[in-house]
This record gives structure tokens, sequence and C-alpha cells, in this order.
């Protein structure tokens, strides 16, 4: 027996491992550029400080807690929250998941298309300057296209997700250490000098910096998806928590370094002064400018440019398919959803599912060629995003709180703390920071981005109670629903 326990820790990884898996997970270049657009550029490394301190641990640990107590589950969230609170709210966290996935999808598309033009014409001054209609008929076309191969289970993008991701998340870590090195190597480049003082480390606490908040929360978000993890690590109760505060040491230092390198490259007067434009390609231009300074021309940016049209692409498949079995797969799916909706072609695929993807996707792409052009699309997509996928959070404190409420009736090999009142407040503290921030940053000064911020969800909400009630009627009585 004891062969055998050293025999299976011996296989267990060790938490360092678990940290880097976490924090290519959780991290990506993205947010050190959208962080540094959002807040004035050397001022949000206050808040990324402030967010990773007073939010993202706790949130970590938190998640460790869910994973041991459940390591057995499969269906993440879902899982916990069928475990804590019962099948119904278990549908409406598998929902919740899947809805904020529906303007995600959106998104891939259109990142993908600017991927392509930076690709191919290491600029997107021709992509920019065509009509919103065109732009948006080409990103419906290819979301379509993406659509039927979810359809018909082709799983070849599924495999290059993983090879972009892994490189995008190489390509990040380099950016910030050939930055760094770059003056050494060419002194005369032109660089812009960077303050330390307090004035331009502290942000304006105003109206735009309370609703850009979400930014940050999603940026920091998703680390929930490691939770199957924490009992392969050796001595979890121990060692899991080393992973998660690692992971937050790394994520810490990797946005605060790499704000400091978009410092010396941008100047925050004109990203404030040009908005759309730096939030559609402030990543390109930095890997353009990094390879200036190197004199390899637009090397970087094109590595970085193929990476991201495969991993964008690739990221749409999953989205489309993943979420989708996530909810229709489960238990909780037969009980609360139409029958129609659960059919399954010779592929395997949830065709009527993907239908309903084409229908919520499609029509917030084809909503968006009112906007005034490609650059518009991709502001407003960052920040829809923002405030609808971090909706999904809330699933994780709400099934952590019910988990310490009952904590008598499950095992577990890892606790946060043992402290009743103090994981109570750590996980009312994150659902409130969570649900105010998602409702903070439904504004916008632009109205018909504030209409599609507040539509959005309301439709998703709407459709999420109405198909428990058309299965009720279909079923003729579910008692699960009274």
């Amino acid at each position: 027996m004891i062969e055998e326990e050293k025999k299976s820790d011996a296989k267990k990884m060790l938490w360092p491992t678990l940290a880097m898996m976490a924090f290519s997970t959780v991290w990506g270049f993205g947010n050190v550029v959208n962080g540094y657009v959002y807040f004035d550029g050397t001022k949000v490394v206050f808040s990324w400080v402030l967010m990773f301190l007073l939010y993202f641990v706790p949130y970590a640990l938190m998640v460790g807690e869910l994973g041991a107590t459940f390591k057995n589950a499969n269906g993440g969230v879902s899982s916990w929250v069928n475990a804590t609170m019962g099948a119904k709210w278990a549908y409406y966290a598998g929902w919740t998941y899947w809805a904020c996935h529906v303007v995600y999808i959106s998104s891939k598309g259109t990142g993908g298309l600017r991927a392509m033009a930076w690709g191919i014409f290491g600029n997107t001054k021709w992509y920019d300057g065509l009509p919103t209609a065109w732009t948006q008929l080409a990103t419906l076309v290819v979301f379509l296209f993406f659509c039927w191969v979810t359809s018909k289970g082709i799983p070849v993008l599924k495999s290059l997700a993983t090879i972009a991701g892994s490189s995008m998340f190489i390509m990040s870590i380099l950016f910030i250490i050939m930055m760094f090195a770059a003056p050494a190597i060419n002194p005369h480049a032109g660089y812009y000098s960077i303050n330390f003082n307090w004035k331009s480390l502290m942000p304006t606490f105003n109206l735009k910096y309370l609703t850009s908040l979400s930014i940050l929360v999603f940026a920091v978000g998703g680390c929930e998806k490691i939770s199957p993890y924490v009992n392969k690590v050796k001595d979890p109760s121990k060692n899991f928590p080393k992973a998660m505060m690692a992971l937050a040491i790394m994520v810490m230092i990797s946005a605060i370094l790499g704000t400091f390198a978009m410092a010396l490259m941008f100047d925050p007067k004109v990203v404030n002064n040009n908005l759309n434009e730096y939030i559609s390609n402030g990543a390109y231009m930095a890997f353009q400018r990094l390879g200036d300074y190197y004199h390899v021309g637009g090397l970087f940016m094109y590595i970085y440019s193929w990476c991201n049209v495969i991993g964008q692409f690739s990221t749409l498949v999953i989205s489309i398919d993943a979420p989708l079995r996530m909810l229709l797969g489960s238990k909780e799916a037969k009980k609360f959803i139409p029958k129609k909706l659960l059919k399954v072609n010779k592929h395997g695929a949830y065709i009527n599912g993907i239908w309903m993807v084409v229908i919520l996707s499609g029509g917030l792409i084809a909503a968006q060629a009112l906007l005034p052009d490609a650059q518009a699309v991709m502001a407003q997509l960052v920040k829809l995003n923002s405030t609808t996928m971090p909706m999904r959070y809330l699933w994780v404190f709400a099934a952590y709180i019910a988990l310490r409420k009952h904590q008598t009736k499950f095992d577990t090999s890892y606790q946060m703390t043992k402290n009743q009142g103090l994981a109570y407040t750590a996980g009312i503290w994150c659902f409130i920071v969570t649900a105010a921030c998602c409702i903070l940053g439904i504004y916008s000064p632009d109205p018909f981005t504030l209409f599609l911020n507040i539509i959005t969800p309301i439709i998703l909400i709407a459709l999420g109670l109405i198909l428990p009630a058309i299965k009720k009627k279909e079923d003729g009585n579910n008692p699960l629903m009274d």
C-alpha cells in the first residue's frame, strides 16, 4: 500500500508545472495592450496590483478548494453548482457559460480577419478603409463556414489551437524580454521615457475608470479551467496554494513589465486620441515596432499575425463547440432544455444548438454593420466581451459560498482558509466586485454601443429563462421546475 502511494506521488506534477500551465491558460499579450490603452498607459500599474491582490489571489484559491472538493466532477463550474446548489441552478450556470460565448464567438471572426490583414498586407489600411457592411459580411461568411466545420466534427483546428496558444504565450514573454533589451542593442531608435512618479502611476478615479474595470476582471479570469489538475499535484493542500501564488506573481510581473515595455514604445496621449486604432491594432503595432528596433522589419509582426490567425479561427471552432457540449451534454440539459435542441447529427454535433449560435452570434455580427468602421467594431467587441464574459465567474463565487455553507457534507484535500467568516467574506467580495464591474462596464458614451451592451445580456438571460418554460410545457408537468 505504501509502495503504491509512493508510485502515485511520483506520477503527480510539481507545483511549478501547474503554475506554468495556469499562466499560459489565463494570460495573454492582449491583456497588457488593453490595460495600457484603457487606463492611460502606466497608470494601469496601480490597478493591476490592486486587482491581483484583492481579486485574483482569492479567486484562484477558491477555485483550488472547489476543484479539490469535486475532483471527480467533469462538468467544471456546472458540476460545482449542481453539487452545492442543485440541478436547476446548475442549468443556469451552464447557460450563462454558453451565453457569454455568443459575444466571444462574434469577436473571434473579426479578430481573425484583422490578423489576416496584418499577415498579408503588413497593415490594415485597406481593411479599415472598407465599408463596415463589407467587413461584417466577410465576418459573417467566416463565422458560417466555421459553424459548418463544427457541425462536421472536423478536429484539425482544435489541435492547432493548442499550438497557436503556446506560440502566442511564448511570443508574449519574448516581447517583454526583447523590448527591455532593445535600448541596449539599438540605443538611438527613439524610445519614450518612463516617469516613475506618483502622478504617472496613480489612476484618475472617474467614470471612465470605473466603467473600464471590467477589462481587468476579464483579463485575470478563467483560472477555473485548471481545477481538474488540483489533485494531480503532489500534496495539494500545501502545494496548490503555492502554485496559485506563483501564478498571481507571474501574471502581475508580466502585466507590470509588459506595461512598461509598451510605455517605451507608445505615448499615452497619442493612444488616448486614437483609442479605436490602438484597441484594434495595438498588439500588431507593438511587434512591428519591436522588429524595427532589431532591424528585421515586420518579421515579429508577421509571425504574431499568423499565430493569431490560427489561434482566432481555431478558438472560434472550440467556442462554438465546447460550451454547447457543456450545456446540452449535461444531465441538467435533459430536464430543462427542449428536446429539439438536444438533437445530435451523425458527426456527434448538436446541430440545432449550432443553429441557435448562428442566429444569435450572426445577429450580433449583422447588427454591427451599423457602426462607422471595422476599428469601431473591434473596440465595441472588446468592451462587450469584458461586460458579458465575467458573468460566468459569478457562478464560481456562488458555488464557493454554497460549499462553505454546507462544508460538513463534503470532503476536501485543500481549503483556502479554515475560518468560515474569512471564506464567506472572500466569496461575497469577489461576487460583488465581478457583478459591479459587469454592470458598470455596460456604460458607453456611444448610444449604439450602450444599446448593444444592454440588449445583448437581456436577450441571452431571457432566452435562458424561456427554454425551461418551453420544456415544462413540452413535458406537461415537470416537478423539478416547481
